[in-house]
């Protein structure tokens, strides 16, 4: 076997946290290679981009610290890297940003392809390097170990960052395939759930004319988590937003209703009610409340047998628990806390850091997802390199 090559600083996977600690390694004045095992760099950054590419949150640190969990772990890196850095950020690439209505932070340009070609442009002038199918297979021998387009390489840096995503979206290169690796070397690794996915839901066949629409304003609520937006009947079951905000909570075995009616009083949608003629079907009574199909139709799925009342102000949405971990946006589980130093190096490894999804983490979609994964690349970018605050 020939001797592995020797390097001054690696970084294995190419996505957001990857290309962030690649930037944070060479601005030290490391020489970086990035080694990334699918085809091009931020493959799941583009597919996030094409509805729109929502960079962060315009709010206070705090309220934005606060959607993360655990709560407390990510805080000193998002206040080094929030909000505002993060528009910052952008624009210092020559990406404009505009803050919409619900505080959500996109570039003017909207998709990630013009952001994501200015950045690699600005690394390569930085003089990072990158490999594309060069996909790491574990450790060897003191090394990293790589199957690459032409054949089997080690390589020996002297110090890595691992950003290899979470285990969603395994078509985009994040399948969680790193984890037992690192089990194996000594790490703690938490069991992945799926974050921010879709709810299965086993529907009567007069649904399916509803799959595709949208129930808009509507209030979702499940435990201690509560949603006002909008989700989507799909053939599949329940998406979007609104269910994103609570799945965390319906994941782990709380209950979920929906208020179909959230500006309208409880009294008020009750006196609506005795006013109309006795004997109405149900189907009428909600056409007259203001329903549209969609919200009447899961009504009808759900609430048959309720009181009326309850059946728009409270209805229980019935599912089959979580759509699979590889649909979801993203994931929890991942790399645990203890088994990392405040710098986010390896215990097990020491001179190996870890960033991003492969993080045991979660927020909401938002923004938070996002600029997480770039604050917690830069966190392990910097301290690989020497320069980071106390850890």
């Amino acid at each position: 076997m020939e001797d592995p090559e020797p390097l001054e600083a690696l970084v294995v996977g190419a996505g957001p946290a990857g290309l962030m600690a690649a930037e944070a390694l060479a601005v030290a004045g490391r020489r970086v290679t990035v080694c990334e095992g699918r085809p091009s760099a931020g493959r799941k950054l583009l597919m996030a981009g094409k509805s729109g590419l929502n960079v962060t949150k315009d709010e206070g640190a705090a309220a934005f610290a606060a959607a993360y969990a655990p709560p407390d772990w990510l805080r000193p890196m998002l206040a080094a890297f929030g909000p505002a850095q993060v528009m910052d950020w952008c624009r210092g690439l020559g990406q404009p940003v505009f803050t919409g209505s619900s505080g959500r932070v996109f570039p003017v340009a909207m998709k990630a392809s013009p952001l994501l070609r200015a950045w690699m442009a600005r690394l390569a002038g930085q003089g990072v390097t990158v490999r594309t199918r060069w996909r790491w297979t574990g450790f060897a021998s003191g090394a990293m170990a790589f199957d690459t387009p032409d054949g089997p390489r080690r390589l020996a840096p002297r110090v890595t960052v691992l950003a290899l995503g979470g285990a969603s979206w395994s078509r985009l290169g994040s399948d969680g395939a790193w984890a037992p690796r690192l089990q194996q070397a000594g790490v703690g690794v938490a069991p992945f759930r799926p974050a921010n996915g879709g709810l299965a839901v086993r529907w009567s066949p007069p649904m399916a004319r509803h799959f595709g629409q949208a129930v808009k304003g509507a209030r979702l609520a499940a435990g201690a988590l509560s949603s006002r937006g909008e989700f989507v009947v799909s053939a599949r079951g329940l998406e979007g937003g609104g269910i994103y905000a609570v799945f965390a909570a319906v994941r782990d075995g709380a209950a979920l209703s929906v208020d179909l009616l959230p500006d309208v009083a409880e009294a008020a949608v009750a006196r609506r009610l005795s006013a109309m003629r006795a004997g109405e079907s149900l189907s009428n009574r909600l056409r007259k409340l203001g329903l549209a199909p969609a919200a009447a139709a899961l009504v009808l799925e759900f609430g048959r047998g309720l009181d009326p009342l309850r059946a728009v102000k409270a209805l229980p949405l019935a599912h089959a628990g979580p759509r699979p971990i590889d649909e979801a946006i993203s994931t929890a589980g991942g790399i645990t806390r203890e088994a990392l130093t405040g710098g986010l190096e390896l215990r097990a490894r020491p001179g190996t850091f870890a960033c991003g999804e492969m993080l045991d983490w979660e927020a909401p979609t938002g923004g938070y997802l996002l600029t997480g994964c770039w604050a917690t690349g830069l966190w392990a970018g910097r301290h690989a390199a020497g320069e980071g605050p106390p850890a």
